[in-house]
């Protein structure tokens, strides 16, 4: 698995997993939960990650969308 998005914010979370379920881009969410920790401050950034053989698929539909900026670099 490869990361390629680490962000705060849920709703950002949310459309990207959708986006990549709609393309079939096996993927996984890291530190979900976390806020049980933190206190719901949102401190600690969630992981989105995707399958190596799908990074640069996944990169490339999340640019088509209008969300290169939110990817970490390679």
């Amino acid at each position: 698995m490869r990361e390629i998005m680490r962000t705060n914010d849920p709703v950002l979370i949310s459309a990207v997993e959708s986006l990549l379920a709609a393309d079939g881009i096996g993927h996984l969410v890291l530190d979900r939960h976390m806020s049980i920790l933190e206190g719901s401050l949102g401190v600690i950034p969630r992981r989105v990650l995707v399958e190596d053989d799908a990074a640069n698929r996944a990169r490339r539909l999340l640019v088509e969308a209008g969300l290169g900026r939110e990817l970490v670099p390679e």
